[in-house]
């Protein structure tokens, strides 16, 4: 399967689990850990966790290898390695205290 496929299955299963707020971020040539993120919240640490649960089935149905998957049960921040495909389910306040999106798009601005 490739990336850009990867990230439409993983962004309709966070929708599929009502993720708000879902981007997607083209990370080729800006970063050296993956071709895309996508990032999402859930409103409490369930829905983040049934989210990345979502994400982990979706991935195993369809054989694509998930690398690893950390914070699942702080769920306040679930990382979920699909290889070039890296998905981040933040719980809602853990999103805006840290801001991915502004970090790697000044980031993206400097190269």
């Amino acid at each position: 399967m490739k990336n850009d496929q990867i990230l439409q299955l993983i962004a309709r299963t966070c929708d599929d689990k009502r993720a708000e707020n879902i981007i997607a971020l083209d990370m080729e040539g800006v970063s050296l850990i993956a071709d895309y993120f996508l990032i999402c919240h859930g409103n409490t640490e369930r829905q983040v966790q049934a989210i990345a649960r979502a994400i982990q089935e979706t991935l195993s149905e369809n054989d694509v290898e998930i690398k690893r998957m950390e914070g699942f049960e702080q769920a306040h921040w679930v990382l979920v390695d699909a290889g070039d495909v890296v998905c981040h389910v933040f719980h809602k306040d853990d999103r805006i205290y840290y801001n991915l999106e502004r970090l790697w798009e000044m980031r993206a601005k400097l190269n």
